[in-house]
């Protein structure tokens, strides 16, 4: 799996300068800082335990990061993975009387109808994609909570709870999942025509439908894959917290995802999606939340330590395009 780098022709990655080099390895070098940080000034960091517990926590905001690399990638976004999750959470206790296999289907369906809304609003009606999105992403928490009767539902299932706490070779089945999304979808990116598109059309759309390819199918269905991917983060994290409750879970989702997809190096601009940036930023944030928990600092420093992040990550790649 390769991150999607930009060089110019006749010049190594090596000789990149300034904010080119920092949109192509700057998440990688914030990671390795933190790791270094960690391991000196943070007490009982560097166990086994400790690095499962911070790749359980951030293999939800990976999963749910990489559809919307794929939306930001046609220089869309996705406002609604949060209420995606919820619903997908709200769903499952209804149907895991008829075994996991149906619930899960169910599950990712409702995920792709979310995805198969937003993507006909974006395609075919022509609304931004800030605007159609944001219908679900009020509108679909409220119906995630009137399926859900407003009430958070314990979970017994032990098959569905396995999902969240069980493992295979030692590695937790959450993080595992995530990582073979990883690579699916990095081969959906490198080495498919439905990828070539999807970069192609976040390119220079006009040009796209000029050129024939078939704009407004791959644009729905970039939206429906972002939509079951947060579902199925919606199954994993209710799995792990072995309760449904549509009414928190998901919350923020789509701010940390969009933060993980732009500092991995994916300008918001589209025609371009970094993967394996995307996951390396989902890392660096989950890293920056436990340091600053960690040294007791309150949640609020993570969230301005974020946006300062997010508008760092975006000024790097506007002066890159400005050169």
């Amino acid at each position: 799996m390769t991150s999607q780098a930009t060089v110019v022709p006749g010049r190594g990655p090596s000789q990149l300068r300034g904010p080119a080099w920092f949109q192509e390895y700057g998440v990688y070098v914030a990671v390795a800082a933190l790791l270094v940080f960690n391991a000196f000034f943070t007490e009982h960091f560097v166990t086994v335990d400790n690095f499962r517990t911070q790749l359980i926590q951030a293999a939800p905001v990976v999963i749910v990061a990489l559809g919307m690399a794929l939306v930001i990638g046609t220089e869309g976004v996705d406002l609604s993975v949060g209420s995606a999750m919820a619903l997908a959470a709200a769903l499952l206790p209804l149907y895991l009387g008829y075994g996991l296999v149906p619930a899960l289907l169910i599950a990712l369906l409702a995920g792709a109808v979310v995805g198969a809304v937003n993507g006909t609003l974006v395609s075919l009606v022509g609304l931004q994609p800030i605007v159609a999105t944001l219908a679900l992403f009020v509108g679909g928490r409220g119906i995630a909570l009137v399926v859900a009767d407003g009430r958070l539902k314990q979970i017994a299932n032990p098959d569905l709870l396995a999902l969240g706490t069980g493992s295979f070779l030692g590695i937790p089945l959450v993080v595992l999942i995530a990582g073979v999304l990883a690579l699916a979808v990095a081969f959906l990116v490198h080495r498919t025509t439905f990828g070539r598109q999807v970069v192609a059309i976040g390119g220079n759309r006009p040009a796209a439908a000029l050129a024939g390819l078939p704009v407004k199918r791959v644009l729905t269905g970039v939206y429906v894959l972002c939509g079951v991917l947060a579902a199925l983060a919606g199954v994993l994290a209710t799995a792990r917290l072995t309760a449904s409750d549509p009414s928190s879970l998901g919350n923020l989702m789509e701010l940390s995802a969009i933060t993980a997809v732009v500092v991995g190096g994916t300008p918001l601009s589209g025609g371009s999606i970094r993967v394996l940036g995307t996951v390396a930023g989902a890392l660096l944030m989950q890293l920056l939340r436990a340091t600053l928990v960690k040294h007791d600092l309150p949640d609020s420093t993570a969230q301005i330590a974020q946006a300062a992040i997010i508008l760092a990550a975006v000024y790097v790649a506007r002066e890159r395009r400005s050169r």
